[in-house]
């Protein structure tokens, strides 16, 4: 009977394994203005890019002064050797991106990943080859890539390839590409050009047969000025863009000569939005990215790229986003979905919180960042290293905070107005229910904010959304109570902002509110409303004292039936801290 069972069991492995790693959808292609698999079907990408990986950049680990990574490094091995910092750059490798993380992107709705590819894991620096014009190929980039469109085909996501930091780095934003600005860089080295292209050359033979593998980005965010780089150096100006076009050209002729079936992803100048002088299209497998960070989301705001696709008849991917609130979020998604452009988010984690999943950080480590950010004493290699490992290891999915808001603000959000609870609030006599637990949804729906987003490249002023930046991601601003652990509480209130509840009630009944707050005057007042009903209207938050000494009051008489109900608590003026509510029947 057991060998039964487990002849049956590993017949059903089989054929899972047969039926995740297949390859029915096909290779995706270019079909006019869409992007299509091999049955001809509209493929809209849902994806994440996995930046900080291979390629660290300074504010993903809050080192905001010389952020290139072998800058970084460099310090490393000032304060704790070059054994050691090796050590924790391949602990971080290994800990980073792992099954898990694609897994859970196909759980919560996702269908693709971009990779972020440091060249130097692929193959040497043209200053440290031997013999000029040789390309030593490192296996540790290649091993890393065929892990991770394991774990792709696994879950039938695509893969989509992304060369972020060329040889010699692609611009003057430095941090992007890893930029030595004392070593040539790629467009003023025929040698660094000659390796890019030897390098996708060498990727797409690797991977030609690879249906999983959605397209080969071959270029992230050139910013150079051409013609005008003393006063242009992002080329966002830039009007002719020749040298980008042929290397692109190039790069494109040396992928076609082994790989025939897929699409190659270019992008504009000026950080992939600038196609001045790239058109016409070479290839006829193709399609233009281009990046989108704190505009407007509107239709003007990609009319441009719509343009370019209808006159070149191509299809268009947003290849990079994000760094922005969930009302951000939700917003884009609408707009491109609409539009039938698919997306890569960015970054799917960091230490920081408006991405699915935020690194912790540690004592030692916040000293190195201090140290490097602001200089002084340098902190003791014991520590620095204890506090890099620590980091390393808190990089994996499951010691990280995973924020299932900003998850919920992309996949569902752009689809529904519903309301869902944050948490199973079941409300008995007793329960306290935090404040910034409010209900997941839109502004509006499950919450009101003045402030919900960034939009200051149109606006020209910066807005932060939550200015705690720490719990969620929403505009609601949410401050750590640093008087207990893992407790937190909404301030910043302004007259008409507003909090939902959904609560489940177990015994219908009258039900005491204690409203825990804090104020140092006397002017916040707040109603409450219940299912749609104003109960309670004009209550004055008492003044504690102090913005944050935190006391309770009471709002008798609440009526509450049994079983679902929503419950809003509405700032008819503000100026008060909110930590929970009480209910007591």
């Amino acid at each position: 009977m057991f060998q039964n069972k487990l002849k049956s069991f590993l017949v059903f492995l089989c054929l899972s394994s047969i039926c995740l790693s297949g390859s029915a959808q096909g290779f995706l292609k270019a079909d006019g203005k869409k992007i299509v698999n091999e049955k001809g079907e509209n493929v809209l990408l849902r994806g994440f890019g996995l930046g900080g990986w291979m390629l660290q950049e300074g504010y993903m680990l809050k080192i905001n002064k010389d952020g290139q990574q072998y800058k970084i490094r460099e310090r490393l091995e000032d304060l704790m050797g070059a054994k050691q910092t090796q050590e924790f750059y391949d602990a971080w490798l290994n800990n980073h991106t792992r099954k898990i993380d694609i897994d859970s992107l196909k759980a919560w709705g996702f269908n693709s990943v971009r990779l972020p590819m440091h060249y130097n894991l692929y193959t040497l620096p043209v200053e440290k080859e031997t013999v000029a014009g040789k390309n030593t190929w490192l296996d540790r980039g290649f091993a890393l890539t065929d892990s991770l469109l394991s774990w792709c085909k696994a879950n039938n996501m695509y893969l989509i390839l992304d060369l972020h930091a060329t040889p010699g780095g692609q611009g003057n934003d430095t941090n992007i590409a890893d930029r030595d600005p004392s070593k040539p860089m790629l467009w003023e080295s025929e040698a660094n050009q000659q390796k890019m292209i030897a390098l996708w050359a060498k990727l797409a033979d690797r991977y030609k047969n690879e249906p999983w593998i959605g397209a080969y980005d071959i270029i992230n965010e050139p910013n150079y000025g051409f013609s005008n780089p003393s006063e242009d150096k992002n080329g966002t100006k830039e009007k002719v863009n020749a040298p980008l076009r042929k290397l692109m050209v190039e790069v494109t002729n040396a992928i076609r000569q082994v790989d025939k079936k897929h699409i190659i992803i270019i992008e504009g100048n000026g950080w992939g939005n600038n196609y001045n002088g790239i058109f016409p299209l070479w290839d006829k497998n193709m399609a233009l990215s281009f990046h989108k960070y704190w505009n407007y989301n509107d239709q003007a705001s990609i009319a441009h790229m719509i343009k370019a696709r209808d006159e070149q008849n191509v299809p268009v991917w947003l290849g990079e986003t994000g760094e922005n609130s969930n009302t951000w979020f939700t917003d884009a998604i609408s707009l491109l979905e609409k539009n039938n452009i698919g997306w890569a988010w960015w970054p799917l984690k960091k230490v920081g919180f408006n991405n699915p999943m935020e690194i912790k950080s540690n004592p030692n480590y916040n000293a190195v960042v201090n140290y490097m950010n602001n200089g002084g004493n340098k902190p003791k290699e014991s520590n620095v290293y204890s506090g890099m490992m620590e980091l390393a290891i808190y990089t994996k999915l499951e010691n990280t905070i995973i924020h299932r808001d900003v998850i919920d603000a992309m996949i569902r959000q752009p689809h529904s107005d519903e309301t869902k609870p944050f948490k199973a609030n079941l409300v008995k006599s007793g329960t306290i229910i935090d404040a910034a637990d409010y209900d997941l949804g839109k502004n509006g729906k499950a919450y009101f904010d003045l402030d919900t987003a960034d939009y200051h490249t149109v606006t020209n002023k910066r807005t932060a959304g939550n200015r705690g930046r720490i719990y969620r991601n929403d505009g609601v601003d949410i401050f750590k109570d640093s008087t207990q652990y893992e407790k937190y509480f909404v301030t910043s209130i302004e007259k008409g902002e507003w909090l939902q509840y959904t609560i489940q009630v177990a015994k219908k009944g009258n039900y005491t509110l204690k409203i825990n707050a804090a104020s140092s005057n006397t002017d916040g007042k707040i109603s409450i409303v219940v299912n749609g009903k104003i109960l309670a209207k004009d209550i004055s938050i008492p003044n504690t004292g102090a913005a944050k000494k935190f006391a309770a009051f009471e709002v008798k008489n609440i009526a509450l039936n049994s079983g679902k109900q929503t419950i809003k608590i509405i700032a008819d003026t503000g100026g008060y801290n909110f930590s929970y509510i009480q209910f007591v029947k």
